[in-house]
């Protein structure tokens, strides 16, 4: 997010869930994860496992208390490593 005259300008945007948009925060709950990264809207019948397999894969991913974290710029690295890796 980039700060400009006293408003807030959020260069990245990820679908909210329920049909719109929402700024995409640095630290993601695994359900923002599996919205950033599309899994819910392309055939993933088990986003979740997805996530996870992609952890063992090497996505980075925090835990704080009970709750398993993403940072989006980790995110953004897997993707371009798995895009190097397994082009399309």
């Amino acid at each position: 997010m980039e700060k400009t005259n006293n408003s807030i300008v959020c260069k990245n945007w990820m679908p909210d869930g329920a049909g719109g948009w929402q700024p995409v925060p640095s630290m993601l709950t695994q359900a923002e994860a599996i919205r950033y990264l599309r899994l819910d809207a392309i055939d993933v019948k088990t986003p979740m496992q997805t996530l996870g397999y992609y952890r063992r894969k090497g996505l980075k991913a925090v835990q704080v208390s009970k709750q398993i974290l993403y940072k989006r710029a980790d995110l953004d690295d897997f993707v371009n490593i798995m895009s190097t890796e397994n082009p399309r």
